[in-house]
C-alpha cells in the first residue's frame, strides 16, 4: 500500500475499508470488469485494505486485452501492404499477433500512426488521398461513438480511401458469459464507470435479476472503488441484487442518448470473438450494411482464420477471473513488459502489466504462499 498515503484522501479510503469490514460477515467475491480500476486496486492496494474473505476478482475489462490473435494478425497485414497508413491508439502497437505487432512493422518501414482519436485518421485520410487509411477501432462502448462518428464523417466527405478494423466488444454479454460457466466464482459486479456513461445503467438490470448479483456502476478513484465494494457487499449481506450508482455524477440511467442513437445508427450487434474466453453471442459491434465500404476486412479479403493461444500463456484464464496474474507460472519468468506473452502484460489497463508494475515479483511469492 506504499502509494495509498500520496492519495489525497487516504483516511477517507481507510474509514471505507473499516466500513466494509463492519458490514462483512461471510466471504465474497466481486469482480470488476475495467481495466482503470484494476489497476487503481493494485496501484493504491485497495485489496490489501479489505477485510478477509472480501476478494477482488479481475475480469474482462480490458479491450485490449480481449482483442483475438485474428484480428491482431489481420491488423498486421493490413499494416504492412504499400500505399497504406495504419492508424492506432498507442497500447496496440506492442499486442503480439501470432508472429509479430505493430511495432515490428512499423520498424520495417510500415506506415504505421499513433492516433489520440479515430476522427485524427479521417483527417489523415483527406489528407492523403493516394493512400489507404486504416483505423483500427479497439474499444468497449466507451469509444464506439467516437469510431462511428469517423465512419459517419468519411461517409459524408466521400472518403473511399478510409475503412475501419473493427474490434468494438460490448460488455454486458460478457458478463452473462461469466455468469453462465460452471467454474464462476463472482457473486457481485463493480460495472465499469465510463461504459456506462455512454450506455446507461437500464441494460444491467436483467443481468442482476437473472442470476441474482449485485451490480454497483463505479467510478476510478480509490474512494469510488472502495464505495462500490461497500454497496456491492451491503447487497449481498441483506440478499438483495439490485443495479446501484455509485458514479452518480457521471453517469445517468439513461446514459448518452444522442451517443446511442450514433451507434446504432452506423453499428450493429453482432457476434464476437474475445481473446483468452472465446466467441460471445451478441457481445460486438459490427458495421451496417449502408458502411459496408468501410469495413477493412471486406476491402482488403481478409480471410478468417484461427490462432491458437500461446500453450505457456494463461492469459484466458487470467481475464476470465479464475486466476489471478501471478499464479501464471510465466508471470516475470518467460513474460514480462519487455517481452510479453499475452496482451494482458502489455496494455496499460492489462491486468498482468497492473500486478507487474504495482507487485513486482513479490506478488509471486505472495501467490504461492497462498496456495
Amino acid at each position: 500500500m506504499k502509494y495509498l498515503d500520496e492519495y489525497r484522501d487516504a483516511d477517507g479510503a481507510r474509514q471505507y475499508a473499516r466500513e466494509i469490514a463492519r458490514v462483512t460477515t461471510r466471504p465474497w467475491n466481486i469482480m470488476e470488469v475495467c481495466g482503470g480500476q484494476t489497476h487503481s486496486i493494485l496501484k493504491f492496494g485497495l485489496d490489501q485494505l479489505l477485510p478477509e474473505g472480501v476478494t477482488l476478482i479481475h475480469g474482462p475489462g480490458c479491450p485490449v486485452c480481449v482483442t483475438p490473435l485474428e484480428l491482431i494478425d489481420q491488423a498486421l497485414e493490413i499494416a504492412a501492404r504499400p500505399n497504406t497508413i495504419f492508424c492506432s491508439f498507442g497500447d496496440m502497437l506492442r499486442v503480439p499477433g501470432s508472429a509479430a505487432d505493430l511495432l515490428s512493422v512499423k520498424a520495417a518501414s510500415g506506415d504505421v500512426r499513433i492516433v489520440y482519436s479515430p476522427l485524427d485518421a479521417v483527417k489523415i485520410a483527406a489528407e492523403n488521398p493516394a493512400s489507404e487509411v486504416v483505423f483500427f477501432a479497439v474499444g468497449f462502448e466507451t469509444t464506439a461513438p467516437a469510431t462511428a462518428m469517423s465512419v459517419y464523417q468519411a461517409a459524408r466527405k466521400g472518403l473511399g480511401n478510409f475503412s475501419i478494423l473493427v474490434s468494438h466488444v460490448l460488455v454486458p454479454p460478457a458478463m452473462e458469459a461469466l455468469l453462465s460457466s460452471p467454474q464462476c466464482r463472482v457473486q457481485g459486479f463493480l460495472a465499469a464507470g465510463h461504459v456506462c456513461a455512454v450506455m446507461g445503467c437500464a441494460e444491467y438490470e436483467p443481468i442482476a435479476a437473472k442470476y441474482h448479483v449485485p451490480i454497483v456502476v463505479t467510478g476510478f478513484e480509490p474512494l469510488d472503488i472502495l464505495q462500490g465494494v461497500f454497496m456491492c457487499v451491503s447487497q449481498l449481506e441483506e440478499g438483495r441484487a439490485e443495479v446501484e450508482n455509485q458514479y452518480a455524477r457521471a453517469v445517468r440511467q439513461t446514459g448518452n442518448q444522442p451517443a446511442q442513437e450514433l451507434i446504432r445508427q452506423v453499428f450493429t450487434v453482432v457476434p464476437r470473438k474475445w481473446r483468452g474466453v472465446g466467441e460471445i453471442p451478441q457481445s460486438g459491434l459490427g458495421l451496417r450494411d449502408a458502411y459496408a465500404g468501410f469495413d477493412a476486412a471486406k476491402k482488403f479479403g481478409l480471410s478468417r482464420h484461427t490462432v491458437e493461444e500461446p500453450a505457456d500463456c494463461l492469459s484466458g484464464l487470467v481475464l476470465q477471473g479464475r486466476i489471478k496474474p501471478p499464479e501464471c507460472p510465466a508471470y516475470g519468468k518467460r513474460c514480462t513488459p519487455e517481452h510479453p506473452l499475452g496482451a494482458t502484460m502489455v496494455s496499460s489497463e492489462g491486468a498482468c502489466a497492473a500486478y507487474y508494475r504495482y507487485r513486482g515479483l513479490a506478488a509471486v511469492k505472495a501467490a504461492c504462499e497462498t496456495q
